[in-house]
């Protein structure tokens, strides 16, 4: 498995919010760095890349803002260069920052700004990797951008349960209710965590979440899966928990 990260987006002062506090970037690394598990840096997504999700007006205006349109076109090339990676049959899971799940063609919300995974799904559909594809958001709040911007072709499924127990069942079940997809992709949000805004599951069903995504893209397409983070804002315990994420992912 790959990590897709590059340094920059532990650098400040391209927004104020939760996504972008101090030390959260190097907490989500935290583990990744002495995993076995490759790190490679992305180029920045493209505006003709930008434009597969984003209406011009939007991209014009996200442009307006120098840093932060630099740090946000990188995360969403981090997102694209996970999906081609995992369209080679290697999976992997992009680090970066912004977020996207918030984001739709015209606006975001939630510390958002690029839809990065739906971009990445769609960058693959434009240079005709993929015709088909499912994305498992597993952040506690729900993708609403990435449900605007994919529209009728690919499936976002945010699950809900009342326990971690039901969750994973949930997830276990509508995986294996799947057929005839060409990649499976996860929106990583890690604070539906017992100690962040979720407060309902623990290190251990992260890694669970992980594994389930890895047996059902190995029966579905032939193992072509890969994750881009989303939330998570309790430092202390971020680095475990995207390490058993990653552990199940990669198998």
């Amino acid at each position: 498995m790959k990590v897709v990260y590059d340094r920059r987006f532990s650098a400040g002062g391209y927004a104020q919010d939760n996504a972008a506090m101090p030390g959260r970037m190097e907490a989500a690394m935290g583990g990744l760095w002495e995993g076995p598990w490759d790190i490679v840096a992305p180029a920045p997504a493209t505006r003709e890349q930008l434009l597969l999700a984003h209406d011009e007006v939007y991209v014009a205006r996200v442009e307006a803002d120098p840093p932060l349109f630099a740090m946000a076109s990188l995360a969403a090339g981090g997102a694209i260069l996970a999906a081609r990676l995992a369209h080679t049959l290697e999976p992997a899971f992009a680090c970066v920052r912004p977020p996207g799940h918030h984001a739709s063609r015209a606006e975001a919300w939630g510390h958002c700004t690029f839809s990065n995974t739906a971009l990445a799904l769609l960058a693959l559909r434009a240079e005709q990797r993929v015709a088909s594809a499912f994305v498992l958001d597993i952040d506690a709040h729900s993708g609403d951008g990435t449900k605007a911007v994919l529209g009728g072709w690919a499936e976002v499924l945010n699950p809900y349960a009342e326990d971690a127990a039901s969750y994973l069942e949930l997830v276990e079940e509508r995986l294996a209710g799947l057929r005839d997809i060409d990649i499976l992709a996860v929106s990583a949000g890690f604070d539906a965590y017992r100690l962040d805004v979720g407060r309902k599951l623990d290190t251990p069903d992260f890694e669970a979440l992980g594994s389930l995504v890895r047996a059902a893209s190995l029966r579905l397409c032939r193992g072509r899966r890969f994750a881009v983070l989303e939330g998570g804002y309790y430092l202390p315990d971020l680095g475990a928990n995207v390490l058993a994420f990653c552990r199940g992912l990669a198998g």
